[in-house]
C-alpha cells in the first residue's frame, strides 16, 4: 500500500514537472539589449552581404564562380541604393504612416511611387497598380509573369527581424506583403527567410533553424522539396559544397518560367537553395558562408545578402567581425535612397515594432527581460504559380513564315557596339487597326515587346475572343523595359491556338505616342518538370 502511495506521488510529480516544462518551453526569453543587437546584426548583415556579392550579380549563370571576389568594408556605401534594402524600407515607412496592419494596397501604392528603380515582380507589380490591378492580383500568376521570381524572398527581412519566436505572426504579413508581387513559391521564398530569422533569435543551430523554418511553407511545394535537398546533400557530404551544388544544377536549374530556355535564373527557390547552402556549408563562419553562398552564382548579390543577415542575427552585431562593424557604423546614419530610413533608424524602429507584436501576440516586455510566446510553424496552403509548365520554344519577331502582320508595322534599329553593325530589336506598329497575329501549338503563350514612353494599347483575341486590352506606356522614374512579357497566359487545353494583337491607336495621357513593340514569343507546354523524377547520384 505504501508503494503505491509512493509511486502514486512521484507519477504526480513526473506530471506536474512535466507541465512545467511544456510551459516553460512555450515561452522564449531574451534581454532587451540582446534582442536589438540581433536586430542590428540582421540588418547590418544585409548590408554586408549585398556588398559582398555586388560585383559579382549574375556573372555566374549555370556554372559557379571561381574568380577572386573582392571586397571591403568601404564598400558596405553601396548597400545605399540596393533594392535588397530600400523596397522593405518603404514597406516600414508605409507601416509608419498606416499602421503595422495597412492594407496591402497601401503597401503596393508606396513602392509604386518610390523614386527608385525595380525589376522582374517587383516592377510588374508597379505597372500593375497604374493599370489598376491591385493584390493580390498584382502578383498572380494571371497578372505577373514574374511570380516565383525572388523579389519578395530579397525583402521580407524586416517581417522575419520584428518577429522574434513568433514564425505564424511574420507569415501573416508576408503573405499580405508578399502577394504584392509575388505567388505561390514566390510567397514562401520570403515566408521562409522571414521564418529563418524567427528562428535564429533563439537557436544557435543552423541546420535546426533551417528544418523549424522549413515547416513554415507547404512541405508538398517545389521551395520546400529544393530547400529539403540541400539538407539532405548536406548530409550526404558536408564538406563538398561544389558537389552539391553540381547535383541541385543538375536537378533544379532549368525549372522556371521566367527567362525560361536560357541559363539565367531569377526562380526564388533556386536562389533560395544557395542561401541555404551558404549557411550549412558556412559552418557559421561570415566570410565562409558570404563566399559560398556568391560563389553558387546567379542572383548572387541577394544571396549572400539573405544568408549573412540569418548569421547577423544568430551571432549579434557586437559579435560580428570588427571591420564589418566598422563598416556599418561609418554608414549609420546615412539614408537608403528614396527613404527616410538609415541603418540606425531601421534598428530602431524594427525594435520598437518586434516588443508591440510581442505584447500583441502574448508575450511581455519588461525593463530586463522580454518574454516571448512562442509559435510552432504553420504552413499555409498551397499555392502553384505555373504547375507542369514547361518551355517548349521562343519564336523571334523577324522569324519568317510565323506571324501575320496586317497595316504598316516597321522595324526598330539599335546602334550596334562601335565598329559593329545596327541590329534589329522589335516590330512596331501605332495606328488603329494595324493587327500582328501567330498560331501556335502548345498549353500556354508568351507576347513579349517594349514598355515605353511612347506606348500605347491593344487589344488581344485569343482564338478569335477578345481577352483583354493592354497598355505597354512606361516611364516611371525614367525607367523602360525592353523584351518584356506584355501579355501571357497558360493552362490552356494543349493543342492549336491563335493570339491576335490589335493597335487601338489610343494611350494614357502621359504617353507621348501609341506604338506596340514586339520582339518575341514564348510557347509552352504541359509536361512533368526534370526534377519531379530526378535523383542525385548517390541515390540511383
Amino acid at each position: 500500500m505504501k508503494k503505491s502511495i509512493t509511486s502514486i506521488f512521484i507519477f504526480i510529480v513526473l506530471i506536474a514537472f512535466s507541465a512545467c516544462k511544456t510551459k516553460q518551453s512555450d515561452v522564449l526569453t531574451i534581454s532587451p539589449a540582446s534582442l536589438k543587437d540581433k536586430i542590428a546584426g540582421g540588418w547590418a548583415g544585409k548590408m554586408i552581404g549585398v556588398t559582398y556579392g555586388a560585383p559579382v550579380e549574375f556573372r555566374a549563370q549555370g556554372k559557379t564562380f571561381d574568380d577572386s571576389i573582392k571586397w571591403t568594408p568601404k564598400d558596405i556605401r553601396g548597400s545605399m541604393w540596393q533594392d535588397d534594402i530600400y523596397v522593405q524600407l518603404t514597406f516600414m515607412m508605409t507601416m509608419d504612416k498606416y499602421g503595422i496592419d495597412a492594407p496591402a494596397a497601401k503597401f503596393q501604392e508606396m513602392f509604386a511611387k518610390a523614386g527608385y528603380m525595380l525589376w522582374h515582380a517587383n516592377v510588374q507589380a508597379r505597372k500593375n497598380y497604374y493599370d489598376g490591378i491591385f493584390p493580390p492580383a498584382s502578383g498572380s500568376p494571371e497578372y505577373n509573369s514574374h511570380a516565383d521570381d525572388i523579389d519578395f524572398q530579397i525583402e521580407a527581412d524586416y517581417l522575419g527581424f520584428m518577429c522574434p519566436g513568433m514564425p505564424n505572426t511574420a507569415s501573416k504579413m508576408a503573405d499580405k506583403i508578399g502577394h504584392i508581387m509575388n505567388y505561390g513559391d514566390g510567397v514562401y521564398g520570403g515566408i521562409f527567410l522571414s521564418s529563418l530569422y524567427t528562428q535564429a533569435f533563439f537557436e544557435n543551430n543552423i541546420p535546426s533553424i533551417i528544418e523549424n523554418a522549413l515547416k513554415s511553407i507547404p512541405a508538398e511545394s517545389d521551395y520546400a522539396k529544393i530547400v529539403a535537398d540541400v539538407i539532405t546533400l548536406h548530409k550526404h557530404n558536408h564538406n563538398n559544397w561544389k558537389s552539391a551544388w553540381a547535383e541541385l544544377q543538375a536537378k533544379w536549374g532549368y525549372d522556371h518560367f521566367c527567362e525560361a530556355g536560357g541559363t539565367f535564373n531569377i526562380d526564388a527557390k533556386f536562389n533560395g537553395a544557395f542561401i541555404v547552402m551558404g549557411l550549412l556549408y558556412g559552418d557559421g563562419e561570415p566570410m565562409k558562408t558570404m563566399e559560398i553562398t556568391t560563389r553558387c552564382g546567379q542572383d548572387a548579390d541577394c544571396n549572400p545578402s539573405n544568408a549573412m543577415a540569418v548569421l547577423g542575427v544568430v551571432i549579434g552585431f557586437d559579435k560580428l567581425p570588427q571591420n564589418m562593424k566598422d563598416g556599418v557604423t561609418y554608414m549609420g546614419d546615412s539614408l537608403f535612397i528614396n527613404t527616410d530610413y538609415s541603418f540606425n533608424k531601421a534598428v530602431a524602429k524594427t525594435y520598437n515594432y518586434a516588443t508591440k507584436l510581442i505584447a500583441e501576440n502574448g508575450g511581455k516586455v519588461g525593463e530586463n527581460e522580454i518574454s516571448v510566446r512562442r509559435q510552432l510553424p504553420v504552413a499555409p496552403a498551397l499555392e502553384v504559380s505555373f504547375p507542369n509548365v514547361v518551355m517548349d520554344k521562343k519564336i523571334p519577331i523577324f522569324e519568317k513564315g510565323t506571324w501575320t502582320f496586317t497595316g504598316n508595322w516597321k522595324t526598330l534599329q539599335r546602334a550596334g557596339s562601335p565598329g559593329e553593325k545596327p541590329w534589329d530589336q522589335s516590330k512596331f506598329a501605332e495606328k488603329a487597326g494595324d493587327a500582328i497575329e501567330i498560331s501556335f501549338s502548345g498549353s500556354g503563350i508568351s507576347i513579349d515587346g517594349n514598355w515605353v514612353k511612347d506606348g500605347g494599347k491593344a487589344d488581344v483575341f485569343l482564338d478569335g475572343k477578345l481577352v483583354c486590352t493592354v497598355d505597354t506606356y512606361y516611364d516611371y522614374n525614367k525607367q523602360e523595359h525592353e523584351n518584356v512579357t506584355i501579355w501571357h497566359v497558360t493552362r490552356l487545353a494543349d493543342g492549336q491556338h491563335k493570339v491576335k494583337l490589335v493597335v487601338k491607336g489610343e494611350k494614357k495621357p502621359e504617353s507621348f505616342g501609341t506604338k506596340i513593340y514586339i520582339t518575341k514569343a514564348v510557347i509552352y507546354k504541359t509536361a512533368a518538370k526534370k526534377s519531379a523524377s530526378y535523383k542525385f547520384s548517390f541515390e540511383k
